[in-house]
C-alpha cells in the first residue's frame, strides 16, 4: 500500500468515527483510528480540503466534526 493510500484509508476511518460519534478531539481521533499522529493529521487535512469537516476550540482542545 502506498503512503497516499494509507492516508486515504485513514481518512475513511476518521470520517466513519466522526459519523458514529459526532465530535472528537484531535488526540481522541488518533487513538480511535489507531494510526500515527502524522497520518491522522494528513487524513484530517484531506477531509478538510474536501470540505467535509468543521473545527472548533473548547478550552485548550481542538475539536473536529462532520459538516
Amino acid at each position: 500500500m502506498t503512503y497516499t493510500e494509507t492516508i486515504g484509508k485513514t481518512a475513511g476511518k476518521v470520517w466513519q468515527y466522526l459519523h458514529d460519534h459526532d465530535k472528537a478531539s484531535l488526540s481522541g481521533l488518533e487513538k480511535a483510528v489507531k494510526a500515527p499522529r502524522g497520518v491522522v493529521f494528513m487524513a484530517i487535512g484531506w477531509l478538510a480540503r474536501e470540505g467535509k469537516l468543521e473545527f472548533g476550540q473548547e478550552k485548550r482542545t481542538t475539536q473536529v466534526w462532520l459538516k
